[in-house]
């Protein structure tokens, strides 16, 4: 049976009901279905409902309750779910082993061409760190026929595979983004690299398609991160702080804080981190799934206008990727080269009028993308977004 308790709760300045099946989660999907609410309503146990629908959801079958009456339905149906029991062991993807003093790094270049004089600047932070640096073959090639590429597909696909199956690499290191890797990715070595012991991937930017995918395939922790050949980034003090901190600290400890914004969408989520650069993932639609746990989503660009903003979302909204999604982090939109100063606004008002619909709670002003700092993130591992109101206050987004 399908029950719904009065709507008395408060939450994004509204009142919103509960629903719950005393019989199955398959019967509460199917009811919530046929009335119209959207599975990202589904919070551990129950839909949200928001107050407007209350009386539509009674006529349509569902029986009304009290709060500790529906608590005790699920209860007695071994359907309760508590709120960290849910979240904490489930969500987080695994974390590969802290880089230690001596460990090897693999650098790679899965897209564009490196310039050598940048990709040496990167080379000596590490080797600062303790770290010995792997260049694979064709990292400072170019295609001949097509420059913008550092080299032919099947070579860069077999830098990476090389790099990711030798038991003596501890990560592989982007050089740089770019365009290309998408290209790559399916050539890759998938039954070698999948039978590979867990190591970190680094980069940022058209490297989103590399996170992706294999934080999918081998459920596992990447690093969205300043590739190796970023010297302007390589060059700022915390986003060097945070790489070092992610990468060679200790383990995670819950509560630990990744960036700090300003909330725009007042309101508090917990979720897989996903996301990265918003073209990369937009064009991904049909290839890679949306996805499928409780997340936070977390996205930058560069050079793109507000409407190509505005096309990219309404793009991931129109093919359900936001089911799952319970927050947003937006990070950097660096403006084109001929933008004016206002254009970043504008792109931060064009996220908050697409998503708005989604009454989730998001964060601006992120210091992650292009500009000149990039905090570190830790793709895959559970997180919690903090938005307090009002909108403007510090929000922050933190290990959960």
């Amino acid at each position: 049976m399908i029950f719904i308790d009065p709507p008395t709760w408060p939450g994004h300045g509204r009142l919103w009901s509960h629903l719950i099946s005393s019989t199955s989660y398959e019967e509460l999907h199917d009811f919530a279905a046929s009335v119209g609410i959207p599975r990202r309503a589904f919070e551990r146990d129950h839909y949200d409902v928001i107050a407007e629908r209350y009386e539509s959801v009674v006529a349509a079958g569902a029986r009304p309750a009290r709060s500790r009456e529906l608590v005790a339905m699920l209860q007695a149906a071994g359907l309760r779910r508590r709120h960290r029991s849910a979240l904490a062991p489930a969500i987080g993807r695994r974390w590969p082993q802290p880089l230690r003093p001596g460990d090897l790094v693999a650098v790679v270049a899965p897209s564009g061409p490196v310039s050598s004089d940048r990709l040496a600047h990167g080379v000596a932070l590490l080797d600062s760190w303790g770290l010995r640096v792997r260049i694979q073959p064709h990292l400072l090639g170019r295609d001949s026929a097509l420059p913008y590429l550092a080299a032919g597909d099947r070579q860069r696909a077999a830098d990476l595979s090389n790099a990711w199956a030798d038991p003596e690499v501890a990560a592989v290191w982007a050089a740089r983004g770019g365009y290309g890797a998408q290209r790559m990715i399916d050539l890759l070595d998938w039954p070698t690299v999948r039978a590979a012991e867990p190591k970190w991937l680094v980069g940022f930017s058209d490297i989103t398609a590399l996170h992706t995918r294999l934080s999918r395939e081998l459920d596992l922790v990447t690093v969205h991160g300043p590739s190796l050949a970023s010297a302007g980034q390589l060059d700022d003090e915390l986003s060097v702080a945070a790489l070092r901190s992610l990468l060679m600290g200790p383990q995670p400890i819950a509560g630990a804080t990744l960036v700090e914004g300003r909330s725009l969408v007042p309101g508090v989520a917990h979720g897989r981190l996903v996301g990265g650069n918003l073209s990369l993932i937009a064009a991904d639609i049909g290839v890679e799934p949306a996805p499928e746990t409780s997340a936070i989503a977390v996205f930058e660009d560069v050079g793109e206008d507000a409407y190509r903003v505005d096309r990219m979302l309404t793009q991931l909204l129109r093919s359900r990727w936001f089911e799952q999604i319970r927050g947003v982090a937006v990070g950097e939109f660096s403006p084109g080269r001929n933008a004016g100063p206002e254009a970043a606004d504008l792109i931060v008002a064009v996220i908050a009028d697409r998503l708005e619909r989604l009454r989730i709670p998001i964060i601006a002003d992120v210091p992650v993308g292009h500009g000149p700092r990039n905090l570190a993130l830790p793709l895959g591992a559970a997180v919690t977004l903090s938005a307090p109101a009002p909108a403007g206050s510090p929000a922050t987004l933190a290990l959960a």
